[in-house]
């Protein structure tokens, strides 16, 4: 039986506690499991490398694949790529066993179809240019290791993360990252640590790739979309942060450019508009390389 199954007899009585002590356990669960990803850093470090390695460009995708809460987990992940980063929603897919519909209702039988996981690799025409990320806590489910066992077939980098070690995710992906949570407070219920653990290491992994890739200039969200009064707010502050200048200024570099960030920063430097597109265009969208140097 793998760890994350595996029944403690610490918590045999749990529904006998009161409910401060069973929340405190509980609690001291998710500490172990934020705990548990630290052992993982470096692995996530080097699947994050090799993913934006394979992403730079404008080809390649972010391909997402599980089963139950950890495709969940998996979708939450993905979805606030795009406000925050500007990553297209062409360059995004969700793998779900079960389908779209899985996203709000458990289709939990689904998890065994180990064809449908290869079909929809294979009906994605997944190529060279993607990255395949599964995410099970298990490390077994069939789905979710056939789709990412056929899409290293077809040439994508692949990443397993699981909870469990020497697993079929794990040794079929080309980098593999072990979140070892152990046995759960509510014994199998993998949506508490095992689910805390894959939330944390899928934010760092693609927060991390979202950052190689050069969306992040310092610490600031040079990428983002301002699409709300909050993020206008932000984007002005960043711009003037980087640009200098004043809030007026900063404001009108935003409108000529629709919101779009980095472009503003070049226009409030004193490029035209054209001159700031091209600029940033030749240095591949990373605002670092396209800025001149101040003397």
């Amino acid at each position: 039986m793998s760890k994350t199954e595996t029944v403690s007899a610490r918590y045999a009585t749990l529904d006998l506690w009161p409910t401060a002590d069973a929340v405190e356990a509980m609690f001291e669960g998710q500490l172990s499991a934020a705990a548990a990803v630290r052992s993982a850093t470096g692995a996530i470090a080097a699947a994050a490398q090799a993913a934006a390695d394979r992403l730079r460009g404008t080809r390649g995708r972010l391909i997402y694949v599980g089963a139950g809460t950890s495709g969940r987990i998996a979708v939450q992940d993905g979805v606030e790529l795009g406000p925050t980063f500007d990553w297209p929603e062409d360059r995004l897919l969700y793998l779900l066993a079960g389908g779209k519909q899985a996203i709000t209702t458990s289709v939990e039988d689904a998890e065994d179809d180990a064809d449908e996981g290869r079909k929809l690799i294979t009906g994605a025409a997944t190529s060279a240019h993607d990255v395949v990320i599964g995410v099970a806590a298990s490390g077994q489910t069939r789905f979710t290791v056939a789709a990412v066992e056929q899409g290293r077939t077809a040439g994508a980098l692949t990443i397993g993360l699981a909870g469990n070690p020497d697993t079929a995710l794990l040794t079929s992906a080309e980098h593999a990252i072990l979140l070892p949570t152990g046995e759960e407070v509510i014994a199998g219920s993998t949506r508490m640590k095992a689910g805390t653990a894959q939330k944390i290491a899928l934010n760092l992994l693609s927060t991390a790739i979202m950052l190689r890739l050069g969306l992040v200039h310092g610490n600031l969200m040079v990428a983002m979309r301002s699409s709300n009064k909050k993020l206008v707010q932000r984007a002005l502050d960043i711009v003037r942060s980087i640009a200098g200048g004043s809030a007026e200024a900063a404001k009108a570099a935003l409108i000529q450019t629709d919101g779009d960030i980095r472009t503003a920063i070049l226009v409030a430097r004193g490029f035209s508009l054209d001159e700031a597109r091209a600029q940033l265009s030749a240095a591949g969208g990373v605002l670092r390389q396209a800025l001149p140097q101040r003397k």
